[in-house]
């Protein structure tokens, strides 16, 4: 092997202009929502460490640097493939078309040149420094800010977890980084933050590199270390052997869900019943227990043992082998319904959907150990509404969802509800429901945009679901949300895009396309019937609609004839369906209303109190 080259490079540095391609054998980009919370949590972070409102631009420069590893390439003639690192590369890449469309709408003097870090253009051609042919269509459509228009469903797996992983990006980007810190923040990121390049002369040294590197004997996992001071605090030998085997079925029930739910276990778990503080957003902050926890769990509770109260063996004891079990149980099952839809618990699974992980440190933190199986039904049902609430009145408004903007808010309210009785759960709840920024009135102003897509998706399904099955349908909701299946559903619009049909209506084609993407112009239909009707008059649409699902089926008259459970459920709920032969502007206002009502019951506060 020929002497290897390892150079620290800038963010700017490694995709200024440069070109790279990955091979075939390691295209596939696998990055979870977890991995982006990773990385968003981790970098934001690091810049609050340093960043100062009152700061001027050129103080970026003094900030603090930020290592991200290392990225192992092979040299070519023209580009060179990447070995190791491309996951990272990628996701970076994903953050900077983000970061380019936060600033479309700021003044010229606060935005920063970064498409050159995104693509280069060659004759009028642009290709994307990362090269990847089946990628382009996807990181295009990202990049112009035209996401709602790419269907992602029949794509490589790829590409459906490029487009999955901006919208987490969207979701979790802090919401005070996107105003008059943004420029700050992508000035540190282009130019602070650090990888190690190393360059081989050859694919098959740079391969050995990245063996070399990752062929290393296994360390103790933070689990197993804190396994390992539980026990050598037991004093007795047999109880000691006792709680081992406890601690061994525990384990291998948690990694039986997945390999590291045993690590996102013991995080919630000691989040939820033990964290008192966490650490503030600003510069200086040093982490607390919440962030603490969440990086050495093993570590915090060694030294926090007393606030556990962890004092002899006989708390030890009780520790692994009382409360472990008990909690490992209720995790388990908040795992398995949300990913089974259940009727008792549709609540979990609603809020899985959303991609909201926190949900399971909060529900965590209401259960005592001596709740019975009653009491832990109660306070998952109870918490779990909760927090799809609060989900809806923040998406609604078109405020982010992602892991840093909530954490605080779903830290606070763990520790307001931490052991808390069923009833004074319920009191709590619903004044924190109350006392919310936001309400549902921001339905009003409820439309489709690339940021809002999957919530729409969720949204639109919701309603769906509840009006079927207070009509007497036997649906299910999951059926509307599963992206996984042959056919999904996806999002369509009562008006095709053709705007020369509705010039009468707009003065110009931005306003009616707004409109067009307005809540009330929106239903779901079966991916194959949304194609079909895709460029269809609504009077050619109608028809075809009373076939579908009974939101789309209540456009059409016929849904009113011989239906007396829909006719029953309308007059019941007080929800104004009307057949409509002609879908104008002011149809759309019509529905963006009706849908408002549905949306309020499905949504109510008074859910909590029963």
């Amino acid at each position: 092997m020929q002497k290897i080259i390892g150079k620290e490079k800038s963010l700017s540095d490694l995709l200024s202009n440069k070109k790279y391609t990955i091979h075939y054998y390691q295209r596939e980009y696998r990055w979870g929502k977890k991995q982006i919370e990773e990385l968003i949590d981790d970098l934001t972070g690091e810049f609050y460490e340093f960043y100062d409102s009152g700061n001027s631009r050129d103080m970026v420069e003094q900030y603090g640097h930020y290592y991200l590893g290392s990225i192992v390439f092979s040299s070519g003639e023209n580009q060179a493939a990447i070995i190791d690192g491309q996951q990272r590369l990628t996701s970076l890449t994903l953050l900077l078309i983000y970061l380019n469309n936060l600033q479309k709408n700021k003044l010229q003097e606060n935005k920063v040149a970064i498409d050159h870090l995104i693509f280069s253009d060659r004759h009028g051609v642009r290709s994307f420094n990362i090269h990847v042919d089946e990628r382009e269509k996807c990181l295009n459509a990202l990049y112009t800010d035209n996401a709602t228009s790419f269907n992602s469903s029949n794509e490589p797996e790829s590409v459906r977890n490029i487009f999955d992983r901006y919208q987490d990006i969207a979701e979790m980007f802090p919401e005070d980084l996107r105003d008059n810190a943004l420029p700050f923040f992508i000035d540190w990121l282009i130019y602070n933050v650090d990888l190690v390049e190393i360059s081989a002369y050859t694919e098959q040294d740079a391969h050995k590199i990245f063996v070399s590197m990752n062929d290393r004997g296994l360390s103790l996992t933070p689990t197993e270390m804190l396994k390992g001071f539980l026990l050598s605090e037991i004093k007795s030998d047999k109880n000691r052997s006792e709680a081992n085997e406890i601690w061994k079925k525990q384990i291998l029930e948690l990694t039986a869900i997945d390999t590291k739910e045993d690590d996102d276990f013991f995080k919630n778990w000691l989040r939820a019943q033990y964290a008192n503080s966490i650490r503030e957003t600003k510069r200086g902050a040093v982490n607390e227990d919440f962030d603490i926890i969440g990086t050495t769990f093993h570590k915090w509770v060694r030294e926090n043992a007393k606030k556990i109260e962890l004092a002899d063996t006989t708390d030890y004891e009780r520790f692994v082998m009382v409360y472990l079990p008990k909690y490992v149980a209720i995790y388990k099952l908040l795992k398995k319904y949300s990913l089974e839809f259940s009727a008792d618990f549709e609540c979990v699974f609603y809020n899985a959907e959303r991609n909201f992980t926190l949900q399971y440190q909060v529900i965590l933190s209401a259960i005592t150990p001596d709740d019975d199986d009653e009491a832990v039904k109660q306070k998952i049902q109870i918490v779990s509404r909760y927090i799809d609430q609060y989900i809806a009145r923040r998406s609604f408004n078109f405020k982010t969802l992602g892991y840093n903007a909530v954490k605080n808010a779903m830290f606070v309210v763990s520790k307001k509800i931490r052991r808390k009785a069923v009833q004074e759960l319920r009191e709590i709840l619903q004044k924190e429901l109350q006392n919310m920024d936001f309400d549902l009135d921001g339905i009003d102003d409820f439309y489709l945009n690339q940021f809002t897509m999957k919530n729409m998706r969720h949204v639109l399904g919701r309603m769906t679901y509840f009006i079927e099955n207070g009509s007497g349908l036997n649906t299910k909701f999951d059926d509307y949300v599963n992206r996984e299946v042959k056919n999904p559903y996806d999002i369509e619009h009562v008006w095709a895009d053709h705007y020369e049909r509705f010039q009468d209506q707009f003065q110009t084609e931005r306003d009616f396309q707004n409109a067009r993407n307005r809540f009330g112009d929106l239903l779901i239909l079966p991916q194959d019937k949304n194609r079909s009707f895709n460029d269809a008059e609504y009077k050619e649409k109608l028809p075809m609609y009373f076939g579908e699902n009974l939101l789309a089926k209540s456009l059409n008259e016929k849904c009113y004839q011989n239906n007396p459970q829909f006719m029953r459920f309308m007059k019941d709920e007080g929800f104004d369906f009307i057949a409509i032969d002609n879908f104008t502007k002011d149809s759309i206002e019509a529905r963006q209303q009706l849908y408002k009502s549905i949306c309020q019951k499905i949504w109510s506060t008074d859910l909590l109190m029963k």
